[in-house]
């Protein structure tokens, strides 16, 4: 039994809460367990210089964790990101990349940024998958206000953590398990069944070919009972939002 409760194979309690924050013109607050993630989509109607006079857009991302997303006081990162927190807010500009049509979105970029307000394990996997959807809701406006023709975004994408805890592997790790894990693993999978990015390490002994397939399976399930909720979400546009025009 886990200490949840829970079955190997069942996620969080999640959800997705729409307009968290009135001005971005995406903004959703994701919910797995004790884990909160804010994730705002804003656009900015120029790019990168390198990105210049190529008729393409450019989707990045910001991660960061709020001093009080934990027990002890986290520290602001003034000079910087550094580390883990880099490390995640490439995965996740990366992630969402993979699922837009730059040339649709034009010569403009959209910035994510995902801030945890608590943090319970899975925060990077919860940031992406609250990210997609701000990003869509972003886009949405702005075919609402004729920037753009359609969204251009060409799949779904959502991501999740699984390990091997006990023994057993789990599905959405809260942090009691993630401490402890054999083997820690996030899982990035768009709507039509096709990974985006794999990280999975043995933090105890080596795992097996069985044991990966295993869990790649535990993430499959879990991710399409996300993209589910996902798709909800969408089902119903967001109202209206003025872009400064």
């Amino acid at each position: 039994m886990r200490p949840d409760g829970r079955a190997l194979d069942e996620l969080r309690p999640h959800s997705f809460e729409r307009d968290f924050t009135a001005y971005a013109q995406g903004s959703v607050l994701v919910t797995f367990g004790e884990t909160k993630v804010l994730c705002t989509a804003m656009l900015d109607e120029d790019v990168p210089r390198w990105m210049r006079n190529s008729g393409k857009g450019w989707v990045t991302a910001e991660y960061s964790m709020l001093p009080g997303a934990s027990p002890e006081r986290i520290r602001r990162e003034t000079k910087g990101p550094k580390g883990r927190t880099q490390e995640i807010q490439r995965l996740i500009g990366r992630a969402l990349r993979s699922v837009v049509d730059m040339k649709a979105l034009g010569e403009r970029q959209i910035l994510l940024d995902c801030d945890v307000l608590q943090a319970d394990g899975g925060t990077r996997t919860a940031a992406i998958s609250g990210a997609y959807l701000a990003l869509h809701d972003c886009m949405t406006r702005m075919v609402q206000a004729g920037l753009l023709n359609s969204v251009p975004l060409i799949d779904e994408l959502a991501a999740i953590s699984v390990g091997i805890v006990g023994g057993e592997a789990c599905l959405d790790l809260p942090y009691v398990e993630d401490s402890t894990a054999e083997t820690d693993m996030n899982v990035v999978m768009t709507g039509k069944g096709l990974f985006v990015e794999v990280q999975g390490t043995a933090e105890g002994a080596p795992f097996s070919r069985d044991e990966l397939d295993s869990l790649l399976g535990l993430a499959e399930g879990g991710i399409r009972q996300i993209h589910n909720l996902q798709r909800e979400y969408i089902s119903v546009p967001p109202s209206p939002r003025n872009f400064g025009r």
